[in-house]
């Protein structure tokens, strides 16, 4: 059973945690912990971008990134996947130079020193040498780099469908099963 952090920031593609968490609490039973950490930005983001408030409506604990008492701050709590997304590149370049100044770069620092699954969903584009520098540092250390790169072989009609390209990947990478496209299935 997993443990999984899901991270917030400012980032632009507040439908894709939507979409991600929506999307996990139908695999209940693959998963023993949901904690979420959303930065103040993310919730300014969400508001403008979804023109709601829902993530105080899912039914899990939701840690601001100030809280270093969260379970997630300490390897011992034994979270074994940390999911960023939308991952800033602030976010990023904060974790990859190892400056935990907020509860979401401790918990990514927690999650690479434990060998743990770190995975990063960068939506900033074009990328600049630094981003590109920053992902490598992070893919280094043991973290994945999930671009919000949407596929289109599945034909998707709606804009939620595009997302749920990236957001499946997500749960792929992550070892969750959700039922999704697949290449060479019917």
């Amino acid at each position: 059973m997993h443990k999984i952090v899901l991270a917030i920031t400012g980032a632009s593609g507040s439908m894709y945690p939507k979409l991600l968490i929506e999307k996990l609490l139908t695999i209940q039973d693959q998963w023993q912990e949901l904690a979420i950490v959303m930065t103040e930005n993310a919730k300014q983001i969400w508001k403008t971008e979804l023109e709601n408030e829902d993530y105080n409506k899912y039914p899990v604990k939701i840690y601001t990134n100030d809280d270093f008492m969260a379970p997630f701050a300490s390897g011992s709590a034994q979270f074994d996947c940390m999911i960023i997304a939308p991952c800033s590149m602030g976010t990023l370049g904060r974790i990859a130079t190892g400056i935990s100044n907020d509860l979401i770069t401790r918990a990514a620092d927690v999650v690479l020193k434990e060998r743990r699954k770190l995975i990063c969903m960068v939506r900033d584009t074009p990328y600049n040498l630094v981003h590109i520098r920053n992902m490598e540092t992070v893919t280094l250390a043991g973290g994945i780099i999930c671009p919000a790169t949407p596929s289109f072989y599945s034909k998707p009609s709606t804009i939620e469908a595009v997302v749920s390209t990236v957001v499946d990947r997500m749960l792929d990478i992550a070892g969750l099963k959700y039922p999704s496209f697949r290449w060479g299935n019917e």
